[in-house]
């Protein structure tokens, strides 16, 4: 197997409370030497290493689908690098991709079908690894059944509202953590971007702006597959929604019935080329996101921009180490105040990187160390249950406020698909 660059490990967010604007609180941000201490389960294995014990480990299993969203971003190999878990299974639907499944991930048992596998194999830890939404439900349900006690789950969350709040429900029933594939929200920069808001550097926040990559999925598409990325971002900086007001449009004109169409990923029913939505998050700041087809930038646009009344941060892609900036002017307008954008690191601010970027597979690796401690610590992950559900309402606020016409309040009411609602 390729070597793969080292990971180390997030730092610990102690709250799960909305920040306010300006102020983060300590709780949620640790020293940068904290950050290299390891975690509680690194502990526990080295307490029995010295006993002369085997270091316990847990079990793993993958559910794919080969053709119908397949591994998505690396939860299937994310394993290999984790040796406090061992793969022991893997299921897929295709009789093709589970025999190259089963070769890639070191001759693990393949099952065709995933509830055979967890019925008997009866895994600690299980990935729901397909990027089509489609089935997520119901694996999650399956899987948080099963006496797993760990899922990590590909993004998007799932279809409706309806489908999250059952597998919400499932996995508070059986005592499950669930961790989504928000890479970013494990990042080493973001306790530096954190420590920069709290110690006032950015001064008043004012406004969150969001774009997807705005290529040949921009609209719709585009605010499901990155724009759930974006809003837990969002609500991390921001807190939670309280409203949305959404505009949704195909070639100019606002989506009718005529305009919805069974969308690609599984997504479900889908229309847009253009969407265009404002939030207001209860700690008082505006957030927006905007996705128009064929619009995106090279490089791309996609990220995050925060802006306060001293200055600019902006956080572009996603992954283990995404590229972050600091603009110290707060007129936003360095052609006229002479201001640069400067780098931010892991290190801190105009600091060399210096860890290495292991893209969206050292992201991967942070959340699945995080999820095995949250399930010992008895916590929620980083990026948990909630926060998937949160983001996947985010989405569908925009097209829910797009069928009535007007801003929607957050909670939504309606837990479908609002688009089969258009009249």
């Amino acid at each position: 197997m390729t070597e793969k660059p080292s990971v180390q490990q997030p730092q610990r967010a102690e709250s799960r409370s909305s920040p306010r604007p300006g102020e983060l609180g300590r709780r949620r941000f640790l020293s940068g030497a904290a950050a290299a201490i390891a975690g509680s389960s690194a502990a526990l294995r080295a307490a029995v290493h010295a006993a002369g014990q085997p270091a316990p480990k847990y079990r793993a299993a993958v559910i794919g689908h080969t053709g119908r969203g397949n591994y998505g971003h690396g939860l299937d190999t994310v394993w290999q690098d984790l040796p406090e878990t061992q793969l022991v299974a893997v299921a897929d639907a295709d009789p093709a991709g589970l025999g190259a499944a089963v070769k890639r991930l070191g001759d693990v048992k393949g099952f065709a079908d995933y509830r055979k596998m967890l019925d008997q194999v009866r895994p600690d830890l299980v990935a729901v690894a397909p990027r089509w939404l489609d089935q997520h439900r119901e694996m999650v349900v399956a899987a948080a059944e099963s006496g797993a006690r760990g899922i990590y789950l590909e993004k998007p969350m799932c279809r409706t509202l309806a489908e999250a709040d059952e597998m919400v429900a499932a996995c508070r029933k059986n005592h499950v953590k669930l961790a989504i594939a928000f890479q970013t929200r494990y990042s080493q920069k973001l306790p530096v971007v954190e420590k920069l808001i709290e110690d006032g550097v950015l001064g008043r926040l004012l406004e969150l702006r969001a774009r997807g990559k705005e290529d040949r999925r921009g609209g719709g598409e585009d605010l499901w597959v990155l724009g759930t990325h974006m809003f837990n971002l969002v609500h991390h900086f921001g807190g939670r929604p309280r409203w949305c007001f959404g505009v949704v449009e195909q070639g100019g004109h606002p989506v009718g019935p005529a305009d919805v169409r069974e969308g690609a990923e599984g997504i479900g029913l889908l229309a847009g080329d253009s969407v265009h939505a404002v939030y207001r998050l209860e700690s008082g700041v505006t957030a927006t996101f905007d996705s128009i087809r064929d619009a995106g930038g090279t490089p791309t646009r996609f990220g995050l921009q925060i802006f306060g009344s001293k200055g600019i941060v902006q956080m572009f892609n996603t992954g283990h180490i995404p590229e972050v900036f600091l603009l110290a002017d707060s007129s936003w307008s360095p052609g006229r105040s002479g201001a640069e954008w400067i780098p931010v690191t892991s290190a801190g601010v105009g600091k060399p990187e210096p860890l290495p970027n292991a893209g969206l597979h050292g992201g991967n690796v942070l959340a699945v160390r995080d999820l095995v401690r949250a399930i010992e610590e008895d916590r929620e992950p980083l990026a948990g249950i909630e926060d998937a559900r949160l983001a996947t309402e985010m989405i569908v606020a925009v097209f829910e406020s797009h069928r009535l016409g007007r801003p929607v309040e957050m909670p939504l009411a309606n837990r479908q698909n609002p688009l089969g609602m258009l009249s």
